[in-house]
């Protein structure tokens, strides 16, 4: 059965503006049930966190059914569901507090492959611990990041390894299982990044070997909100600095202050619009949908990764023949997800110019540091990143390859 993409765009109301988005590896839109779950909850009487009335009631239950939607989508459970304001908070959280751990001479492995939020804390942390840092490096031709090298990288000494599950700058997908086996091998903890993996094929942190996992549902339709996952037996040691009055149980010794509870429920709704996609875009037979979430998020994304490949295909082979673009990365397997270059032209000079057509890209590092470092892009501008989200079509590849083509210029 044929993705019914017409479909799947009239759930996202900001498609109606018009704009081509290609700038869904920097925050996805908002899908119209998120938004209405978000609204309602702010119409409605909702106190703190009580037992003693209705709408203290209702904040428990917005927190715990929002528990349960991470878990469902990364293969956790919900008591080992944390909840912060961004990625980049959570894993300072978490780094903070792991890093309290580790003692002079202990090592921390790193990849020059990831998001800067999964390198500068826990570089920091080791700092302060006076742990060393081992690096990770890319192949600066493919964007892929070997495993073999981890053999070496990782010791008796490894604490951690930190590693992206999937390259935010270049959509390189590393062989996380792999680098995972090795580390639990020498009793190292295995930190993902996940924000740039979760919105594009089912995640099960089983099978990655993920011992914590990070995400943003900002990335995923929904709202400004992030989730790191681990196994309520890895949170169990773990002790954050925190207020004195503050709950002593995780996860909600990790969580400071009072969550918001309307984007808590948004996060619920747009876990369940994900697992409605395969549904909504008709390649799923009613007859078969599975009834739990769980497996019904497996079949949408698997649906998603299958339709997100085809359109990306277009891309990526359409900016191999524009003989003005510098591609970078070629990773055998890899996220919808591409960074170039014009020729002549800034990364910024290039977003604008696409900016002022209505077409939405990202130019700079995009936080991507330490790859725009090693490959000496940086200074000049880092590079223009164009991503495939669920709700992208050809025809918008084809608008911006044409785009593209007229701002080359010409011998």
């Amino acid at each position: 059965m044929p993705y019914d993409i017409a479909r799947v765009r009239a759930a996202y109301p900001a498609l109606t503006e018009g704009y081509l988005h290609f700038d869904g590896a920097g925050g996805s839109q908002v899908a119209a049930g998120v938004a209405d779950a978000v609204a309602e909850t702010m119409r409605t009487a909702v106190a703190n966190r009580s037992t003693a009335s209705v709408p203290g009631q209702r904040a428990y239950e917005y927190v715990a059914q929002a528990r349960a939607a991470i878990a469902d989508l990364v293969g956790g459970v919900p008591e080992g569901v944390v909840f912060g304001p961004s990625a980049t908070a959570l894993t300072y959280t978490v780094a903070r507090t792991v890093g309290r751990t580790w003692r002079p001479g202990d090592e921390v492995v790193l990849s020059r492959l990831d998001h800067d939020s999964n390198v500068r804390p826990w570089a920091q942390a080791a700092e302060a611990a006076g742990a060393t840092v081992r690096w990770a490096e890319f192949d600066r031709d493919s964007g892929e990041l070997p495993v073999d090298q981890y053999a070496d990288l990782i010791t008796e000494r490894t604490r951690l390894v930190a590693v992206t599950g999937g390259s935010n700058a270049i959509g390189t997908v590393p062989d996380v299982p792999s680098i995972a086996k090795l580390a639990h091998a020498a009793g190292a903890l295995v930190y993902v990044d996940g924000v740039h993996a979760a919105p594009h094929a089912p995640t099960d942190l089983a099978e990655l070997g993920a011992d914590f996992f990070v995400t943003s549902a900002y990335k995923w339709s929904g709202p400004h909100l992030a989730a790191v996952v681990a196994a309520p037996t890895v949170w169990e040691p773990l002790r954050p600095a925190k207020l004195i009055p503050s709950p002593d149980a995780a996860p909600e010794r990790f969580e400071f202050g009072t969550p918001s509870f309307p984007l808590l429920a948004g996060v619920r709704a747009a876990v369940d619009h994900l697992a409605g996609l395969a549904e909504l875009a008709g390649v799923a037979d009613p007859a078969t949908t599975p009834a739990d979430r769980p497996a019904r998020l497996r079949a949408s994304l698997t649906a998603v990764r299958a339709y997100e490949e085809s359109v990306f295909e277009r891309l990526r082979s359409g900016l191999a023949g524009l003989p003005t673009v510098t591609v970078y990365g070629s990773a055998r397997h890899r996220w919808p997800t591409v960074s170039f270059r014009v020729a002549g032209q800034t990364p910024a000079q290039t977003a604008a110019a696409l900016g002022a057509l209505g077409i939405c890209v990202s130019a700079g590092d995009y936080y991507a540091y330490e790859y725009f470092q090693t490959m000496g892009l940086r200074d000049s501008g880092g590079a223009v990143r164009a991503s495939v989200y669920h709700y992208n079509t050809a025809d918008e590849v084809d608008r911006l390859l044409t785009e593209l083509d007229r701002l080359s210029p010409r011998g």
